[in-house]
């Protein structure tokens, strides 16, 4: 049974093309286009409904030595990309992964206290993470439990997302006062300490899926569709635009962000540009805590590698076409192949529209290949699915000047 969140009748009244996505009827966009969406998102602000998320509440004495064994993170290191422990209010990207070093699902822990955590994933995966979670368990005094379709989330992602939100909230000043990036204030309970005008009760959190400037926003889902036409009616001055999952894949690609089941899944999470998501020693040596994977990942042996790459103009071709070097040898697929429509080159180096704003880009195609030889950055390769072929870039970064780590003062 495909299921639907508590906006779908806004979306439709909208006209948004709807489809099915991670067993939910969702917007893939709205009748003005992805690229005015994708945009939107580099240019002003954009908000996006992700109640189709999953939220994984732990509680109890020893949730964090549970989430130490199941999560790559090392949780005594990796406060704010510091080498301190999780803090109360911060968050942190990581993966669950399976004995064989398989990724079952990307996630974005947060610490509410000593003993209690949220997680945050994909889709349709709240099920599986928790029985991962709970099969794991054993002789932990820990409490799991799987929150799926009781908590709305909205993204509003974008450099106006500030003054979009700062009237609607609650003393919006103290909220927003060291407000950093990945880190979150409040909750979904009614005890939050972040409240809209209305009193709704929300946590706030600087993270996204864009690589741009913004926040998600958790609620209960009851409040979903009248703190979203909050913020739509807010937003109204700033040019919010309402966006949907193919702009989001189009910027996460530009911002160098994994598709879980696609750019990481039934392969061993290794040799990618994510590896900062495991506990590795200063030397990349060996790792610094012990966690499910540990054992597979250590095999030197592995001769897979993801990289990212940009293209030379908007063409892309699809997701599982052939990677062929310069040798026209074949030695991968593509995971995926998307625009970025606020990209494009000059004198061969990308830029974007934020940082060269008297050029209008063209869009480039961009994303990850996957391929079974070591590459370097700057060499060129050839993706094809056997009707077209574009030429591609491998590289280090795609879309500049990305703007998820500023300063909430330098936007109000």
């Amino acid at each position: 049974m495909i299921k639907k969140t508590p906006l779908y009748n806004w979306h439709k009244s909208a006209k948004a093309n709807l489809a099915q996505f991670g067993g939910y009827k969702m917007p893939l966009w709205y009748p003005e286009g992805v690229k005015k969406e994708h945009m939107a998102v580099i240019t002003k602000a954009g908000i996006f409904d992700t109640s189709h998320m999953a939220v994984i509440t732990l509680k109890g004495a020893q949730a964090f030595d549970l989430l130490q064994k199941t999560f790559t993170k090392n949780l005594s290191e990796c406060s704010n990309f510091q080498k301190e422990p999780l803090k109360n209010g911060q968050c942190v990207y990581g993966i669950f992964l399976n004995e064989k070093g398989e990724t079952i699902d990307d996630s974005v822990v947060y610490r509410f206290e000593k003993n209690q955590f949220m997680i945050v994933v994909n889709a349709g995966m709240g099920a599986l993470i928790s029985k991962h979670l709970k099969k794991n368990s054993n002789g932990f005094d820990c409490k799991i439990e799987d929150l799926t379709d009781k908590i709305g989330k909205i993204d509003i992602q974008g450099i106006n997302s500030a003054k979009i939100l700062l009237p609607l909230l609650n003393n919006g000043d103290k909220v927003f006062e060291n407000l950093k990036y990945f880190t979150f204030k409040g909750s979904f309970l009614p005890e939050s300490s972040v409240v809209l005008k209305d009193g709704s009760s929300i946590l706030l959190s600087r993270t996204g899926y864009t690589g741009e400037f913004g926040f998600e926003i958790f609620m209960q889902s009851e409040n979903l569709v009248k703190v979203w036409e909050m913020l739509i009616e807010a937003g109204k001055d700033f040019e919010l635009t309402p966006c949907g999952l193919a702009a989001r894949d189009s910027l996460r690609a530009g911002a160098m962000l994994p598709l879980s089941h696609q750019d990481i899944g039934g392969w061993k999470f290794i040799n990618n540009p994510w590896i900062f998501a495991l506990p590795y020693n200063k030397e990349k040596t060996g790792f610094t805590k012990d966690f499910i994977g540990k054992k597979a990942l250590s095999d030197i042996q592995i001769k897979e590698y993801t990289y990212p790459f940009a293209g030379y103009n908007l063409r892309k071709v699809p997701s599982s076409s052939d990677v062929y070097d310069h040798n026209k040898e074949k030695i991968g697929t593509v995971l995926t192949c998307a625009t970025d429509m606020a990209t494009d080159r000059k004198e061969d180096k990308i830029f974007c529209i934020t940082s060269n704003e008297k050029t209008v880009p063209k869009g480039l195609s961009c994303g990850f290949v996957k391929v079974c030889k070591k590459l370097n950055y700057g060499d060129k390769v050839i993706l094809s699915d056997n009707k077209r072929k574009i030429k591609a870039e491998i590289v280090k970064d795609i879309r500049p000047s990305r703007t998820a780590r500023i300063n909430i003062k330098g936007l109000l």
